[in-house]
């Protein structure tokens, strides 16, 4: 969950271009999806009029919110849509289905996106003209119970985005060392009593090993001091993210995925990411900013040749939801976004 955020307005996801409004009532408006259309607009509208020619990366799908819309307003756009939720792709192929002559859906993580570009027939680099990132776990992860990513719900400590692979929360629980559980905890989840949640929870799993996310639950509200309770939220939101980034490797991909889907993108083309936590922000804006600068040495009156910047940012710092997106989408409170275009290539 993001940090400060309760349960009823969580990260990410819970308010990805997925969640959109739509006519066949799939739920949550998309997140600042007029402010998303107005910086990649501009790149797909100059590929052809309707964005005919023109390649739309959605590099987390969801159940296709914002793709929706894109491919709805601009007719000639194709649209590669990459999720690694097995469920949650079903869902977007039939919401999608009208646009299946323009529409390839890849189950990937969004760190896989060149290998999701070559199965389409998209490899070169330079093939596309917009990405967008909508980052984090979806309402539709967190409102099914047995995916375990509520802590509101007691059910089996899973929290995987993708069910087919990989470890589970549970395994993390019972088989981390106290030094690596207090590592995760304090960096993913910026948990201040990381050491003490660490240690409590060696001592439990000595006796019985963790399964469900009550369980856990139990343990924090036992282990964190009840002043920190009264003003901190929910004692269960910091652990409970910081064991879905371990769980998912969220920021290890995310670092990936970011110089692939710059590769992919073409001069002039535009990419966008939404973060919901201040971990994932901080990650895009180190991959970003360094690209956005010259790497001619100070004092020189030209540009030397292949040195210039590689991206203009499109965004002044993180950008946030308005007051009047918030008051009708709450979910769209903790949303960070930026974005930047591609001017040349190194």
């Amino acid at each position: 969950m993001v940090d400060g955020e309760d349960e009823a307005a969580p990260d990410a996801g819970a308010v990805t271009g997925a969640d959109a409004d739509s006519p066949g009532g799939f739920g949550h408006v998309p997140v600042m999806l007029d402010r998303a259309v107005e910086i990649l607009g501009p790149a797909i509208e100059k590929a052809g009029p309707g964005g005919e020619g023109a390649v739309y990366v959605d590099a987390t799908l969801g159940l296709g919110g914002h793709s929706e819309h894109f491919l709805t307003i601009y007719p000639g756009l194709r649209l590669v849509g990459l999720d690694r939720d097995p469920d949650a792709l079903a869902i977007a192929k039939s919401r999608l289905a009208r646009f299946s002559d323009r529409a390839d859906f890849v189950h990937t993580r969004y760190d896989g996106i060149a290998g999701a570009l070559d199965s389409v027939g998209l490899g070169r680099s330079g093939s596309v003209h917009a990405i967008l990132f909508d980052l984090g776990v979806s309402s539709m992860q967190l409102d099914e119970a047995e995916r375990g990513f509520a802590y509101s719900k007691d059910a089996p400590l899973d929290m995987r985005m993708d069910p087919t692979t990989g470890i589970t929360a549970a395994d993390v629980l019972n088989t981390y060392g106290h030094g690596d559980l207090a590592r995760i905890l304090s960096t993913y989840g910026e948990e201040r009593f990381a050491g003490k949640i660490a240690s409590e929870i060696v001592r439990t799993r000595a006796k019985t090993p963790f399964r469900t996310s009550g369980e856990l639950v139990e343990l924090l509200y036992r282990t964190i001091p009840a002043a920190t309770r009264r003003t901190g939220g929910h004692p269960a939101k910091r652990t409970f993210q910081a064991l879905r980034v371990e769980v998912n490797a969220e920021l290890d991909s995310l670092r990936a995925a970011i110089p692939a889907a710059l590769d992919a993108l073409a001069v002039g083309g535009r990419i966008a990411f939404m973060s919901y936590q201040s971990l994932e922000d901080k990650v895009v804006k180190q991959e970003l900013t360094p690209r956005a600068k010259s790497r001619s040495p100070e004092g020189l009156p030209v540009e030397l040749p292949g040195m210039g910047p590689e991206l203009r940012i499109l965004t002044r710092g993180a950008e946030r939801a308005t007051e009047d997106e918030i008051e009708a989408n709450p979910r769209s409170a903790p949303v960070r976004l930026r974005a930047a275009e591609r001017i040349a290539r190194r």
